[in-house]
């Protein structure tokens, strides 16, 4: 089955407008979230930091650019292909009732190969579309890679600007520190927005705008609506910055491995479609006869949504540490030693030729 056409539309304008904020709202959008859901996510996460972090991610400018930057990969939607189609995959792996990749022949997540290519050339051999399939944990891993490399740079930067005595060269590191602080914030709110994909059970599923062409002896629904009515909507309308914050789970940050966190993350969220159909049964994401809207419903989204702004607030800090360990630059020089002070980075940093 193919996805509906996504199409953009002109929501919330503001962070600060996260808490109880309305916007236009249309059954087919079938974005991951929307607007609300992705701002609360990277505006959670970075409220979360712990001060392991440097101050410039915990500052209250940096926590809203976050937000308002988890949205951008479904605001650069629309350039033309072959833009469009390879980055709409990216936001969803449509995985069948046991973990299988569309179907019984694709793999499960803890069997995908090394490279996003192999894992194209492993679906096509089992008869699969990648643009069917989708391709998320690929999305994640490697935005999680690259903010690593990004904290690497900041923090040989950072350590060689307070020591370095040359005015000029430490004019340089200022101002190449700088311009790495804008674009960590740039790859988080991307790594953010994916992460935030991920935390969405349509997104993880081959039912994901109602149960489809498939065995359906629950009796789910089938309506066309259904994956953007929850995601966009109801979220609008219910979600909490405050309640999301006090759901969110304590940090993991024991026995890191990025494919198996990654394989992991995605098929808790997995878990999670079927009790989303059976509440969407119940009427737990629709008003009420007072327009109320019930409990359930409510407390299921705000979980999801706190889920994904834990995932992506341990993602972060993981990456900082993983950048400690790390060499950066040509010649490479080793980010402990420059922080130590027993390596200067400047041919590292500027470039040798």
């Amino acid at each position: 089955m193919k996805r509906p056409s996504l199409k953009p539309l002109a929501l919330v304008a503001a962070a600060a407008l996260i808490i109880g904020a309305g916007g236009v709202f249309t059954a087919t959008r079938v974005d991951a979230w929307g607007a609300t859901g992705h701002r609360t996510i990277g505006v959670a996460a970075m409220r979360g930091l712990s001060d392991e972090l440097p101050a410039f991610l915990r500052n209250p400018g940096a926590v809203a650019e976050v937000g308002e930057l988890s949205r951008e990969p479904d605001r650069t939607k629309g350039a033309g292909q072959p833009h469009d189609r390879e980055r709409d995959t990216a936001h969803f792996v449509d995985l069948d009732d046991n973990g299988h990749v569309m179907n019984a022949s694709g793999p499960t997540l803890s069997e995908l190969p090394q490279l996003k290519s192999e894992y194209d050339a492993l679906l096509a051999a089992s008869g699969i579309e990648v643009n069917d399939a989708g391709y998320l944990p690929y999305a994640i891993m490697d935005g999680y890679q690259q903010l690593a490399r990004d904290f690497a740079t900041w923090r040989v930067l950072n350590a060689a600007e307070a020591r370095e005595l040359d005015p000029g060269k430490r004019a340089w590191y200022r101002e190449d520190r700088l311009r790495r602080e804008a674009l960590i914030l740039r790859d988080i709110g991307y790594l953010s927005h994916y992460v935030g994909d991920g935390s969405q059970p349509h997104h993880m599923s081959i039912h994901y705008n109602g149960w489809g062409d498939y065995p359906n002896p629950e009796g789910f629904t089938n309506a066309r609506s259904t994956h953007g009515a929850f995601e966009g909507g109801f979220i609008r309308r219910n979600l909490r910055l405050d309640a999301v914050e006090a759901v969110m789970p304590a940090p993991n940050l024991d026995g890191f491995d990025l494919r198996a966190r990654t394989a992991t993350y995605l098929n808790t969220t997995l878990a999670q479609v079927i009790p989303f159909y059976r509440l969407e049964k119940t009427g737990a994401f629709a008003a009420d006869a007072e327009g109320a809207v019930l409990a359930p419903g409510a407390e299921f989204a705000t979980t999801r949504i706190a889920a994904g702004a834990a995932e992506l607030r341990d993602l972060i800090t993981l990456a900082w540490r993983d950048a400690g360990t790390q060499s950066i630059g040509w010649p490479a020089v080793k980010v402990a030693e420059v922080e130590a002070g027993t390596a200067d980075p400047w041919l590292a940093m500027i470039g040798e030729d």
